[in-house]
């Protein structure tokens, strides 16, 4: 390395945040550099959780519903699950939303509910990671710590030119960022990096021409800068199928509540049986396809007829009655807080029927 791209290195927070200062983006969680403000750390914490494996523009509506509805962690640690669960529907990854509970309610009890300053602290709580903790450890305490997020990723794997294909890059991107986390703003500087990485290193097409680091980046110009960082290859995920059951009567379809543990976690749903590998024989009388990480699932809709005997609150014969659940009004189902795969199903039961 020359003595010169050494100076440029040396300068990347430097030029980083004197970017971030003029371009940084307005966000409902985010102090503005220079305004004096004091962050948050709980607004911090939720914004992060929300936005995991989630755009900004996804979470942004969410974030204003949750910090109206429970302003304060202490709120949030005194919310019933079912509200919670139902105000996080749409937002996916339902396991984000028991932990988000479990770890409010730890901060409550065992903290006096103030979080922790540090990033050993703060990953000692439920559901908080080496990323959440590094990253409400540095933008609400200004604690040095590195953090890295997909974003950051990109923009370190392109300036430093790592080739090493994910995960394995993760090391060598951390080495490589470490020593340029400054000591007085480190929290400005991860979310500047964060900006980079969303406005000008995008996945693709990236806007070198006004990138505050490029005269030292080592991909800039490279034809295949979009490979960085190199991915290994997708693997092909499973297909599963499933059946839920439309059982309707006086105008409100039986819901039950999903076991706290496994998929879609303690979220209310229409009740049906297992998801399994083969298609089921029974046919239905809507259908929907539905990506989760791992796997593919087709669901079908089949109607059942409640038992004619039994009274309004008691719950009709399915292979899941057993299960918590209650009658809700078809009128209502926006309320409902189902997930999206659920709501997909019913919306389009509903417009069939329409």
């Amino acid at each position: 390395m020359s003595v010169q791209t050494s100076d440029m290195v040396s300068d990347f927070a430097g030029r980083l945040l004197g970017w971030y200062d003029r371009a940084a983006r307005a966000l409902p969680w985010r102090i503005a550099p220079g305004s004096g403000g004091v962050p948050d750390p709980y607004r911090i914490w939720l914004s992060e959780v929300m936005l995991q494996q989630t755009t900004v523009a996804a979470v942004a509506g969410y974030f204003a519903r949750f910090t109206d509805r429970w302003p304060t962690v202490a709120d949030l640690a005194a919310a019933d699950d079912a509200d919670v669960m139902a105000a996080w529907a749409g937002l996916g990854y339902y396991a984000r939303a028991r932990n988000l509970l479990a770890c409010a309610r730890a901060v409550v009890a065992a903290h006096g509910g103030r979080f922790p300053d540090s990033e050993a602290g703060l990953r000692a709580l439920p559901g908080i990671g080496d990323y959440t903790a590094a990253s409400v450890a540095a933008i609400a305490f200004g604690r040095a710590a590195v953090v890295i997020d997909a974003n950051i990723e990109r923009v370190i794997a392109r300036h430093r030119l790592i080739e090493t294909p994910l995960p394995l890059a993760k090391r060598e991107i951390r080495t490589a960022l470490a020593p340029l986390v400054p000591a007085d703003r480190p929290g400005d500087f991860a979310q500047a990096l964060m900006d980079l990485g969303a406005t000008i290193c995008t996945p693709r097409s990236p806007a070198c021409a006004i990138c505050p680091v490029m005269a030292d980046c080592r991909a800039r110009g490279r034809p295949d800068i979009e490979r960085l960082p190199v991915k290994p290859p997708k693997k092909a995920k499973p297909h599963r199928h499933g059946l839920a059951h439309w059982i309707e009567r006086d105008g409100a379809i039986w819901l039950v509540r999903r076991p706290e543990k496994g998929m879609l976690g303690g979220m209310r749903a229409l009740p049906g049986g297992e998801w399994t590998d083969a298609p089921r024989a029974e046919s239905g009388i809507v259908s929907v396809d539905h990506g989760f990480t791992h796997f593919d699932l087709t669901l079908t809709l089949v109607r059942r007829e409640p038992p004619p005997e039994s009274s309004p609150e008691s719950p009709p014969e399915s292979p899941d009655a057993a299960a918590e659940g209650l009658w809700w009004p078809i009128a209502e189902l926006d309320a409902a807080g189902l997930p999206t795969l659920y709501r997909k199903l019913t919306d389009k039961m509903l417009e069939r029927d329409a």
